[in-house]
């Protein structure tokens, strides 16, 4: 796997660095055929303050891109949510993959005759 962490408007210290890659090796543990992640970390210049720390990751997998993104106040919590939702994504991805939900057939219900119910 390829990681790739880039900042806008912000310097990645080897401490953010470490802790964006701490959180992403929860990935691993539920889906090994991640090829490629990129992650941007941007803090927007807006001028109202709140959740203008974003955090953005592409993850390449075998035929797809998974995007995903999050805002917050504070970097590392924006980095906290963007794990979240990368691995549910990551997860719902997978399942597709393995065939969708558990295959229950489906049983017609069994006919009776109508001659053998007694009314």
């Amino acid at each position: 796997m390829n990681l790739t962490i880039s900042g806008h408007h912000l310097e990645v210290t080897p401490s953010l660095r470490s802790y964006v890659m701490a959180k992403l090796e929860r990935i691993l543990r539920h889906f090994d055929q991640v090829v490629d992640v990129k992650v941007l970390l941007t803090v927007h210049k807006q001028k109202e303050k709140d959740k203008r720390q974003r955090a953005g990751c592409t993850v390449r997998v075998k035929g797809q891109d998974l995007f995903v993104e999050t805002q917050h106040f504070d970097l590392y919590a924006a980095v906290d949510a963007l794990a979240d939702k990368l691995d549910r994504v990551v997860m719902r991805y997978k399942t597709r993959q393995q065939g969708g939900r558990s295959m229950v057939k489906r049983l017609a219900p069994t006919q009776v005759p109508l001659a053998a119910v007694s009314v």
